[in-house]
């Protein structure tokens, strides 16, 4: 019987403890759904960070100028002298006089359809006779063909002989000229002949 009496108020003194824990926690509840007290409060907002269009030029570029400029083209030289062999720094010239047809007479007649020069390109004075201080003459004689070029050409008269004669002969290949016309038909010319003049200056 007391046991019974002790159970009895045990679980009446529990019953009471849950019944008031329950009032607590429905308390405490309403609490948390009532609004938050005023106060700072601070909002973060991610912002997308702008990327930069880089913007490419696609205009082809202008080439750079050349460091060097072009070579110029020799011009053929007509009755000049020659320049200064191996900068050797004497003065001298080669002088290729006007052309001797057969029997002396001048070709450079005026008349209508002679032959004419039109390139005569100063020889290259020897450097050995250069060096050496020597001067001296050739004359060469050829033929004009009828294209105006110079063909069989030979050595008539070289002073001193053997030193001027290949330097005369190679600048006399390179003789244009206006071929003779007859009857309106290009034709050739033999016996011509050229002095070429190799001297010092001073």
């Amino acid at each position: 019987m007391a046991r019974l009496l002790l159970a009895v108020v045990l679980a009446f003194f529990i019953t009471v403890s849950l019944f008031f824990l329950m009032q607590a926690l429905i308390a405490s509840g309403d609490q948390t759904l009532d609004d938050p007290k005023p106060g700072a409060q601070l909002d973060f907002i991610r912002l997308k960070k702008e990327e930069a269009v880089e913007s490419k030029d696609r205009k082809p570029r202008k080439p750079p100028p050349p460091k060097e400029p072009p070579p110029q083209m020799e011009q053929p030289q007509m009755d000049t002298p020659t320049p200064n062999a191996e900068g050797s720094g004497i003065a001298f010239e080669a002088d290729v006089g006007g052309d001797i047809a057969l029997g002396g007479g001048l070709a450079l007649e005026s008349g209508d359809g002679e032959y004419l020069p039109i390139v005569k390109v100063a020889p290259v004075y020897p450097r050995r006779a250069l060096s050496r201080g020597i001067e001296g003459f050739v004359i060469v004689e050829f033929t004009v063909s009828k294209l105006g070029s110079v063909k069989d050409i030979r050595v008539i008269e070289a002073t001193p002989p053997d030193i001027f004669n290949q330097a005369a002969v190679d600048a006399a290949m390179k003789f244009k000229y206006k071929p003779r016309v007859i009857d309106g038909e290009p034709t050739e010319v033999s016996g011509v002949q050229n002095r070429i003049t190799f001297q010092i200056d001073g």
